[in-house]
């Protein structure tokens, strides 16, 4: 299910190094963590790999970004937009722009402290769990495309658009011309395949 994004870190680690020698310093938060970039409220990070008819994609931002909060949803305007971003998340044909070659959703996987929360109030389960201070949202989507030559761009427009607090994505791709990299924005939401 996820081999080509979990090839993915490897292929552009590369790149990531380079980056972070051109910014000249690591983050302690980063060593501690082990991960390549921090936790920065706005900030966003969406793999995609498109191989033959496959696309996948992994998007992983704060909380923050995409709910307006990571503490754990506790009144009902909170469990509210806890329940819209999830609603919205559901549909990565319009969040990415992915409007040509008739890709079908064939797999959605969201994952977060938040959305715990909500399936444990669901099911009757009322836990003391406490998350940490940083809650990420995490969504891996497979989707089947027939035409997948058709897939010239992404567009991040409606993404950026339906969760302002995001400002920045920073997007890596392997597709059919090679791997590649790119930070869009809402005034540069685009990237080509």
């Amino acid at each position: 299910m996820r081999r080509l994004l979990l090839a993915l870190p490897f292929a552009l680690l590369p790149m990531a190094t380079i980056q972070a020698n051109e910014h000249g310093h690591h983050h302690e938060h980063d060593q501690a963590h082990g991960s390549l970039g921090a936790h920065e409220h706005g900030v966003a990070s969406l793999n995609l790999v498109l191989d033959g008819q496959l696309l996948e994609l992994q998007l992983e931002s704060p909380a923050m970004n995409l709910v307006g909060f990571e503490h754990a949803a506790k009144s009902a305007a909170d469990k509210a937009k806890v329940a819209a971003a999830r609603s919205q998340l559901q549909n990565p044909q319009a969040l990415f722009g992915l409007n040509a070659g008739d890709c079908s959703l064939s797999e959605t996987e969201l994952e977060s402290p938040l959305f715990e929360d909500d399936e444990h109030e669901h099911e009757g389960h009322h836990g003391d769990e406490t998350h940490g201070e940083h809650s990420e949202i995490h969504a891996h989507y497979q989707l089947d495309c027939k035409k997948p030559d058709e897939l010239k761009q992404l567009n991040l427009a409606e993404l950026f658009e339906r969760f302002p607090t995001t400002t920045k994505i920073q997007v890596q791709l392997i597709g059919p011309s090679g791997q590649q990299g790119a930070e869009l924005t809402p005034a540069q939401p685009r990237l080509s395949f």
